[in-house]
């Protein structure tokens, strides 16, 4: 018996980096690769996710380490934000975030077209910072 719960351990302990890493990894060149549009919003909204997890988590890493169970709900977590079958990242997203960034404004700024001069701005503050950091030189 000692011998299975010592595979069952080994199992658990990759299960995390494969479940959350490798596979959307993964995943995510695949949906770069093909023409559909559905597989890369699942796949940038899964990142998105997992990074404000990360944050979170790092955040509340003291009160989290007194939670033993933190590790599986987390792996759950992450699971049902990964299966395709689920869309649970896209769900996410559209559900909850989508609606704060609309809040708070972030979704409203204009793709600059290749005839524009990039380095002008229309007089707001976040499009002259978002101009800014994505200002290229032009030789």
């Amino acid at each position: 018996m000692g011998r299975f719960w010592t595979v069952i351990t080994h199992l658990h302990t990759i299960a995390g980096p494969v479940t959350m890493l490798l596979y959307p990894l993964y995943a995510s060149v695949i949906a770069l690769e093909s023409t559909s549009k559905l597989d890369d919003e699942q796949w940038l909204a899964y990142w998105i996710l997992y990074s404000i997890l990360t944050l979170v988590e790092m955040l509340l890493q003291p009160v989290l380490e007194w939670i033993p169970i933190w590790y599986d709900v987390k792996l759950l977590l992450v699971a049902w934000l990964v299966l395709p079958q689920t869309r649970g990242a896209a769900f996410i997203y559209d559900r909850f975030v989508r609606e704060k960034i609309k809040k708070y404004g972030f979704g409203d700024q204009h793709q600059p077209q290749p005839h524009q001069n990039r380095t002008s701005t229309s007089g707001k503050g976040k499009n002259k910072f978002v101009d800014f950091v994505t200002h290229k030189k032009v030789s």
